[in-house]
């Protein structure tokens, strides 16, 4: 008897690496492949990868389990991807215009800080549900087209792309026949209106970006393409799903449960809370779209972090712990921060490319204060992973001014969540219970989930049967008040980085 067609392949393409994953029909990961990417930095705040490596990768590893699994189990594909980097290319030949311009790069800070001089922030938040900031896609698109002598006119044209990375990939899974995004990462590029869920044609104007060469904004669950054309790929396979990493993560955790607030521990980090409608005034943190599951639209109050993971492996490296690999590595950071009962004072604040949520400071660069005598290699390191706590805390601050919010526990994803110092760390610092997800890759799955609610017309209860379990971290009360304290020093090396003259945030 063979095997039945029950497999869906998630694509996660992220910064640090590229990932398939096969998921059988009981959600269980059966199968999956990897493979690490690089970023490139040509200037200081630039930071950029090659859009034709990020193909090569994602296709790759997407043979790898095809040929695993079998490629008569496949039912269709989902893709999970970094949000807001930002691809341009020829329509004709498929060729990038120019590097994949990543969140994380600050290139466009200039043209973001011209657009709040102009008074136009109140206008796009309103709009967009963003502040301004260079780390969302328009700005990037803008620079791409700037960066070619008619590049505005061919994109007017309808002879140049400009997409986030799930339409990068879409295009080229089905060999340039479909292009198309999904709305969780339309809604990050600052040209979506949060409220029609279309492209919104004052933010065309005001960022420069031709409607003729965006996509086609789809439900996050649904038909998108077919594969093509494809070596080692067969033809027809369904491209069923499409979303944003960071909403994979919390829709893979508990399909948007109110109060479970979602943190994708990462090269960066995301904070996300489910809210019913998108209107929200807390200026520090973005209002967006969190999925649309084909029947309805779920929207996110989110707070972005440009550096956690890859502050923790900057400080490794310059404090020589490069040298340890995979679990070696893994081990000596979770046994330095605890060999040592504080950081003997020192904060390191990662604004390596600027400030992120709720600073919003693209301008604002990385310190380490408080240094003394005293302090060795295992004070730095942990002082870099204090420094992923304290950043999440400071958004979840802000979240407690939305009159929807409130804080039933932190659900948690990503690698550096393996670390159990970390995790209890967080735990402490909130108040509240840690759950970490038992399956690495959330991202994969949250993707896979989708696609398998358009494939077998699931409803909520059906896949939440299907979700993975937890790992409880609970906080202890009396290192809880003493980190309030810690906490408080924390904020105040935050405003030493800041550019402007923005008192320490509170949250109140």
């Amino acid at each position: 008897m063979s095997e039945p067609r029950d497999v869906i392949v998630a694509i996660d393409e992220g910064t640090s690496n590229a990932k398939a994953v096969a998921i059988d029909g009981q959600g269980k990961v059966i199968a999956q492949s990897s493979r690490p990417l690089q970023v490139q930095t040509p200037q200081a705040g630039w930071v950029e990868q090659r859009g034709e490596v990020l193909i090569d990768a994602s296709l790759t590893v997407l043979r790898e389990v095809i040929a695993n699994v079998g490629a008569e189990r496949i039912a269709a594909l989902a893709i999970s991807n970094q949000r807001e980097t930002a691809m341009g290319w020829y329509q004709s030949s498929g060729e990038p215009i120019g590097p994949a311009i990543t969140w994380q790069c600050s290139r466009s800070a200039a043209f973001c800080e011209q657009l709040r001089s102009d008074n136009q922030e109140q206008k796009i938040r309103e709009v967009t549900g963003l502040p301004i900031a260079p780390l969302f896609s328009a700005s990037k698109m803008r620079w791409l087209l700037d960066s070619l002598p008619d590049g505005y006119r061919q994109a007017e044209a309808g002879e140049i792309c400009l997409g986030t990375v799930d339409a990068w990939l879409l295009w080229n899974l089905t060999g340039g026949r479909a292009f198309r995004c999904d709305t969780s990462n339309a809604a990050r590029t600052q040209l979506l209106n949060l409220h029609s869920g279309d492209w919104d044609s004052e933010m065309l104007e005001l960022f420069g970006i031709p409607r003729a060469a965006l996509p086609e904004i789809c439900p996050s669950s649904g038909l998108f393409g077919t594969t093509y054309h494809l070596d080692g790929i067969p033809d027809g396979i369904p491209i069923l799903a499409m979303v944003g990493d960071s909403h994979a993560a919390l829709y893979g955790h508990g399909l948007g449960e109110a109060g479970g607030v979602k943190a994708t521990y990462g090269t960066g980090s995301s904070v996300m809370a489910p809210i019913a409608q998108p209107e929200s005034s807390i200026t520090q943190l973005a209002t967006t779209v969190a999925w649309h599951d084909g029947q309805r639209v779920v929207y996110g109050l989110e707070g972005n972090i440009p550096h956690t993971g890859d502050a923790v492996a900057w400080m490794a490296q310059i404090t020589g712990l490069t040298d340890g690999k995979g679990e070696t590595l893994a081990r000596a950071l979770n046994e330095l921060p605890a060999s040592v009962e504080s950081t003997l004072g020192v904060y390191f604040v990662p604004a390596l490319t600027g400030a992120g949520a709720p600073w919003w400071d693209g301008q604002a660069r990385g310190a380490i204060s408080g240094l003394s005598r005293g302090v060795d290699r295992a004070h730095l390191i942990r002082a870099a992973l204090e420094s992923i706590a304290y950043q999440i805390a400071d958004v979840i601050d802000a979240m407690r001014l939305h009159p929807d919010f409130h804080l039933a526990s932190l659900m948690v994803d990503g690698g550096p969540t393996r670390n159990p110092w970390l995790m209890q760390f967080q735990a402490d610092l909130l108040g509240c219970e840690v759950l970490r997800s038992n399956t690495p890759e959330l991202s994969a799955l949250g993707a896979g989930l989708l696609a398998r609610r358009a494939l077998d017309n699931l409803d909520d209860a059906q896949l939440l049967a299907l979700l993975p379990q937890h790992d409880v971290f609970t906080p202890n009360a009396e290192r809880h008040a003493l980190l309030q304290r810690e906490w408080q020093g924390w904020k105040t090396a935050v405003a030493r980085t800041l550019t402007t003259s923005r008192p320490p945030f509170s949250g109140e």
